[in-house]
C-alpha cells in the first residue's frame, strides 16, 4: 500500500518558493461583457488559450469556465526599469529565466504564481460566471474602449463580485489600439462614472491592448502591487470546492488502462496529499419511493494531484488543482460533480453552495428573510453567501444575494 505523502505544513506559506514553483496560490477572475477581450488578456499574460471547445472556437466566445496558470517574475537587476522588469510566463517555465531586456543580462526571480478563472461574458452563461466567482480572490474587469460603458454584462459581473465581497479589482481598458487618444480619455471618464459608489471605485484603470500585448507588463506589476496573496489556512482539515469534473478516458480504451474520474477546483483550506483518503459530499443524490431526497457521499483515494502539467505531492489552498481519484469515471463525466465539496473523510460540513447552481422555489418571505425550497441539496454552511438569479426572457439574471441563516439537513446514507 502506498503511504500518504507527509509534509510539514506549519512552515509553508502561500509565497514559499517550494510552493509557488509548482502551484498557483491565488485565483484571479477575468470578468466583463462578451467579446471585450477576457480570454485574450489571459492568453497575453499566461500564454494559454482558455477557449478550447469546438463551439467556443467557432463563435469566438467562452462558454465553459476557462482556466490558465501563469508565473510572474521580476528582474533581479535593481536598475531594470519598471514596468518592463516584470514578465509573465506559462506555469511550466524554469525557475530563473534570463531577463529579456536587451543589454540587461540579469536573471528573473519568481514572485507570484497565479491561476486565472476566465468567465464567459454572454448573458445566457451568467450561471457559469457565478460558479467561477465562488473561487475568486480578486478580479480583472475588462472594458472594451471601442464600445460605450457600461455594457449589460459589465454591470452584472461587477454586481456578482460585489456579492462575493471581492476587495481587489483591477480595471483594464482594453482595445485602446482601436481608438484615438481623445476618445480613450472620454471613455476613461465614463468608466470612472460607472464604478463610482461601487466596490471598484478606487481600483486602478490600466489602458491595454491584449491583442498586441501592449502594457501587459504594467498589468503584471499591478497584480503584484495591489493584490496581496490572501492569508491561507494550511492547518485545518482540507476542503476543496469542485468547479469542474471529467472523465479522462478515451472511448475504446482497454480495461487495464482505465483511470478514475478527475475533480478540478480550488482548495479553500488545509492541504491535500497524495494517497490520502477523501470524501465528496453531498455525493450521489437520489429520491426514494416516498419522494424523499437521499444523499450518499462518495469515498475515494487521491492517486494524482496536478496544477496544469505540474505533478504535485501535496496541494495547498489557492490556485486550481486537478485531483485524480479512483471514482467511477461516469460519476465525474461532463461536470457532474460541480458544486460538490471534497475533503478529509468525516470532516465536511452538513448542508455548501460555493459553486453549486441549484434551482429553488420561494416558499415564503418575512422582512429580509426568504425561505427557499431547493430542487437538489447543497453541501453548505450557515453564513455562506449565495447569489440569487431569476429566469427572465429565457435568460438567468442576477436579482439579489443573501446568506444562509439556517436549513434542513439531510441524513447521509
Amino acid at each position: 500500500m502506498s503511504e500518504i505523502y507527509e509534509v510539514d505544513v506549519s512552515r509553508l506559506t502561500p509565497d514559499s518558493p517550494e510552493v509557488i514553483k509548482n502551484q498557483a496560490t491565488i485565483n484571479l477572475g477575468t470578468i466583463g461583457h462578451v467579446a471585450h477581450g477576457k480570454s485574450t488578456v489571459v492568453k497575453a499574460i499566461s500564454g494559454v488559450m482558455t477557449v478550447r471547445f469546438k463551439n467556443e472556437l467557432e463563435r469566438n466566445i467562452t462558454i465553459k469556465l476557462g482556466y490558465a496558470n501563469a508565473k510572474i517574475y521580476k528582474c533581479e537587476n535593481e536598475k531594470c526599469p519598471r514596468p518592463g522588469c516584470y514578465k509573465s510566463y506559462r506555469s511550466d517555465m524554469e525557475e530563473r529565466p534570463p531577463c529579456e531586456r536587451p543589454g540587461c543580462g540579469s536573471r528573473m526571480k519568481l514572485v507570484r504564481h497565479v491561476s486565472f478563472v476566465d468567465c464567459p461574458g454572454h448573458d445566457i452563461l451568467m450561471a457559469t460566471m457565478l460558479n467561477g466567482a465562488a473561487v475568486m480572490d480578486a478580479a480583472l474587469l475588462l472594458i472594451a474602449g471601442n464600445e460605450t460603458c457600461p455594457q449589460p454584462q459589465t454591470s452584472e459581473h461587477l454586481a456578482a463580485v460585489e456579492i462575493m465581497k471581492l476587495k481587489h479589482i483591477i480595471i483594464l481598458q482594453n482595445k485602446v489600439d482601436l481608438i484615438r487618444e481623445q476618445a480613450a480619455v472620454e471613455h476613461h471618464k465614463s468608466i470612472m462614472a460607472f464604478v463610482k459608489g461601487t466596490i471598484a471605485e478606487s481600483s486602478p484603470i490600466i489602458p491595454i491592448s491584449a491583442q498586441l500585448k501592449y502594457n501587459i507588463d504594467a498589468v503584471n506589476e499591478y497584480i503584484l502591487r495591489t493584490i496581496p496573496t490572501p492569508v491561507r489556512d494550511f492547518t485545518s482539515s482540507p476542503k476543496l470546492i469542485v468547479i469542474r469534473s471529467f472523465d479522462v478516458n478515451k472511448p475504446g480504451a482497454e480495461i487495464a488502462d482505465l483511470r478514475g474520474g478527475v475533480a478540478g477546483g480550488s482548495i479553500l483550506q488545509g492541504v491535500l496529499r497524495l494517497n490520502q483518503e477523501v470524501e465528496i459530499r453531498p455525493g450521489i443524490i437520489t429520491k426514494d419511493n416516498e419522494g424523499k431526497v437521499r444523499c450518499r457521499p462518495i469515498f475515494s483515494k487521491i492517486v494524482s494531484l496536478l496544477a496544469e502539467k505540474n505533478e504535485l505531492k501535496f496541494a495547498v489552498p489557492g490556485g486550481l488543482i486537478g485531483v485524480g481519484t479512483r471514482i467511477d469515471p461516469t460519476l465525474c463525466r461532463a461536470d457532474r460533480l460541480v458544486g460538490q465539496v471534497l475533503g478529509a473523510v468525516g470532516d465536511l460540513p452538513a448542508v455548501y453552495t460555493g459553486s453549486t447552481s441549484t434551482g429553488g422555489r420561494v416558499m415564503s418571505t418575512k422582512g429580509d428573510l426568504v425561505k427557499i425550497l431547493l430542487t437538489s441539496p447543497a453541501c453548505t454552511e450557515v453564513g455562506e453567501k449565495v447569489a440569487l438569479s431569476r429566469r427572465i426572457d429565457k435568460h438567468w439574471r442576477l436579482v439579489g444575494w443573501g446568506s444562509v441563516r439556517r436549513g434542513t439537513t439531510i441524513d447521509l446514507d
